[in-house]
């Protein structure tokens, strides 16, 4: 006979026992049950906000839009079947929005910041298949509107929360710049902007995260100033644009050597980078990485010439121009998503760019040639060390020639459709092209007799 039985052993227990096992059983459908009771208080993967800016008289009007689930820590309430009690719920609103949305917002007029805390004039609750936000008047109309009853049977993470506040302001002629630090809504935040000046073009941006100070209605020096400060960070950034000036340096460590090959290199790209922008380069999917390949055979083919030993001043400008427009794409794709904060200025803000760009490289030269100068100098002989950098830069830029190419691989080409459009463009290219060359082989010439001017002497 076994020393205990089963049916035994259970009657045995002590009640501790069973208050025990019944709390970890208890503690256990508990932690299930957490992201369930957490839903309507986790962070939302993607949100999209939508808000409109209209100045009237002494009064700013700002409307929002953005997913109900992006105001959390709210104790919702629900009824008996799990829907939102939207009548319970409205009251909570106001504060949601002032936690949620214009704490986060800033708003500068005539460069001072306006009221931190709005006022709530009116919120909203909305089905995700309204479409009162199209405009301005649908969506104020929408928001001032009586709000929904319970029978619509909303749903926490499906609904639309709107809010229109309002700031005082002395002038709806100010000069008006917001700050929308709204990306702790969600891990990916989306916002769509349109500013309405009175009496004049809507401005719409669109952009993702937090873009920094907005301009909504930028004049030419504020656009300018942006774009120069855009173009000094985008050259100190990009790690390919910073080897194409090593490699151009290396055989030509004087500034003197360095000016017609470092003005090709600009006059180039600023060429290719205004007409990109006016919408002169083709816009298929294939075209970007092209470019990136491109830019990444350029560096190859600098880096090698610096090994072969055959880099002159004459033959190096013309390389830098030809590869300038190349280059020029590339920072066109760096400007796409920023072009819409020019305002009505795109050619100051392009021509702004550049020079940013070029300040950015006036920076890089005066620290490169330098460093260079101390390595050939101290560290290694100057044939040497010019190979063994060259060689180091053209590892890197096969690599990522070869990478950017397959990733070109998955763009199907297809030929262009002849239409009057195309044909005109393709005659603008070939203007600009002839002009391009024109030019060229007048520098050229120029730059020839120059260097044979000593000879003769």
């Amino acid at each position: 006979m076994p020393p205990y039985n089963v049916h035994h052993q259970d009657e045995s227990i002590s009640p501790s026992v069973w208050s025990r096992r019944f709390r970890l059983r208890l503690s256990f459908l508990a932690i299930l049950s957490v992201p369930f009771l957490l839903s309507a208080h986790t962070i939302p993967v993607d949100a999209t906000v939508q808000a409109f800016v209209k100045p009237s008289g002494n009064t700013l009007h700002l409307l929002v839009r953005v997913p109900l689930e992006t105001m959390r820590d709210l104790d919702v309430p629900v009824d008996s079947r799990g829907f939102l009690d939207l009548e319970k719920l409205a009251p909570m609103m106001p504060d949601a929005a002032t936690l949620w949305i214009s704490n986060f917002l800033r708003i500068d007029e005539n460069d001072e910041p306006l009221l931190q805390h709005p006022k709530v004039v009116a919120t909203q609750i909305s089905l995700p298949s309204d479409g009162s936000f199209a405009t301005y008047d649908q969506a104020l109309a929408h928001v001032q509107a009586p709000p929904l009853k319970n029978d619509v049977n909303a749903v926490w993470n499906q609904m639309m929360f709107d809010v229109l506040f309002d700031y005082p302001i002395q002038s709806d002629r100010s000069e008006f710049s917001m700050e929308p630090a709204v990306e702790g809504l969600a891990a990916r935040v989306n916002t769509v902007l349109r500013f309405l000046p009175p009496g004049g073009a809507v401005r719409a941006y669109e952009f993702s995260g937090n873009p920094g100070l907005i301009h909504l209605d930028p004049s030419w020096y504020e656009a300018a100033l942006s774009f120069i400060r855009m173009g000094f960070d985008h050259i100190l950034d990009g790690t390919d644009h910073l080897l194409f000036l090593l490699c151009l340096v290396i055989p030509f460590r004087r500034f003197r050597a360095l000016i017609p090959v470092v003005t090709a290199f600009t006059v180039a790209h600023s060429i290719t980078l205004i007409a990109s922008a006016y919408g002169l380069a083709p816009d298929a999917g294939w075209f970007p990485p092209l470019i990136e390949t491109l830019i990444a055979l350029s560096i190859l083919y600098m880096a090698l010439e610096n090994i072969v030993g055959g880099a002159t001043v004459h033959r190096r400008w013309i390389m830098a121009f030809a590869f300038g427009l190349v280059h020029g794409f590339g920072f066109s794709f760096a400007l796409r998503q920023s072009l819409q904060f020019a305002g009505a200025h795109m050619l100051a803000s392009l021509l702004s760019f550049n020079v940013g760009v070029e300040l950015g490289q006036l920076m890089v030269l005066l620290l490169m040639i330098p460093l260079l100068n101390a390595i050939f100098c101290y560290v290694v002989k100057e044939r040497m060390g010019t190979i063994i950098l060259s060689a180091l830069v053209a590892h890197t830029a096969w690599h990522w020639m070869l990478d950017r190419a397959d990733a070109m691989r998955k763009f199907p080409f297809r030929g262009p459709t002849l239409t009057a459009a195309f044909v005109a463009s393709a005659l603008r290219w070939a203007m600009l092209i002839v002009a391009v060359a024109g030019a060229a082989w007048l520098i050229d010439g120029i730059l020839r007799k120059r260097a044979k001017k000593p000879a003769t002497q």
